[in-house]
């Protein structure tokens, strides 16, 4: 199966996130594109089984260089498939309460996903799969265990193909 991936990382830790997930796609036998999305152009994107988009998420959203990607995707066939990574800060507890913010309060923090998946749904494409992976400081490093989760994505991604 051919898999395309664009990816915007600013600090990093989602280039590491795509580069395994490419990575583990490619042990398997599949081809992988693997692409920065500021050196390529969303109108011209070449055919695939997949579409994977990943982004972090900057005040709750993906970052606005994805979001304008997203927009003027076009890809040559409808109801391709599409799957979404986005990488967010780990929760932390308040400085001044000592409290970490309840599931409903981190939900607007992270946005990134229902987002991009808005956006691509009105292209008429259908999600697969997304993943969440999680950084825990500002330039890293990312959550313990990280590349576990990205193997079991890679897993889930390729049983809906």
């Amino acid at each position: 199966m051919k898999i395309e991936v664009y990816f915007e990382s600013k600090h990093g830790n989602g280039k590491k996130v795509v580069e395994k997930l490419a990575e583990d796609l490619t042990a398997k036998g599949h081809a992988v594109g693997l692409h920065h999305i500021g050196e390529v152009r969303p109108k011209e994107m070449p055919s695939a089984d997949l579409y994977l988009f990943s982004s972090p998420t900057r005040m709750g959203k993906p970052v606005g260089s994805m979001r304008r990607f997203v927009k003027k995707v076009k890809v040559p066939t409808q109801g391709a498939k599409y799957a979404l990574i986005a990488t967010h800060g780990a929760a932390k507890p308040n400085k001044k309460t000592g409290v970490i913010p309840s599931p409903a309060e981190l939900e607007k923090w992270r946005r990134t996903i229902p987002m991009m998946e808005e956006i691509l749904n009105r292209k008429g494409m259908m999600k697969v799969a997304d993943l969440q992976v999680y950084v825990l400081d500002l330039k890293g490093p990312l959550e313990d265990g990280w590349e576990d989760k990205v193997g079991v994505f890679a897993e889930l991604v390729l049983s809906k193909l």
